[in-house]
């Protein structure tokens, strides 16, 4: 699983050819989340609140960034949340 990001202990991976819907992976420690690209909504996983914040709105600003990726299956380093 590529590593596509990471800021702040945060680590944002995402699998190619993974199931649907389109998502991605936080990894925060021993804490996990998958979040739905389009909703930007953590269907499973357990982050801390304050990750959480950050991740989602790492996610917000690269929203497009992350669905053509998901789509193209074409690995990019995407820019981490200052």
């Amino acid at each position: 699983m590529p590593e596509i990001a990471r800021f702040y202990g945060i680590v944002i991976k995402l699998f190619f050819g993974d199931h649907p819907p389109p998502h991605f992976h936080a990894v925060y420690g021993e804490f996990v989340g998958m979040i739905d690209i389009d909703s930007l909504i953590m269907l499973e996983g357990d982050l801390p609140k304050r990750a959480e914040k950050l991740v989602m709105e790492w996610a917000a600003i690269n929203k497009d960034a992350l669905l053509k990726m998901w789509d193209t299956q074409e690995f990019n380093k995407l820019t981490p949340l200052d």
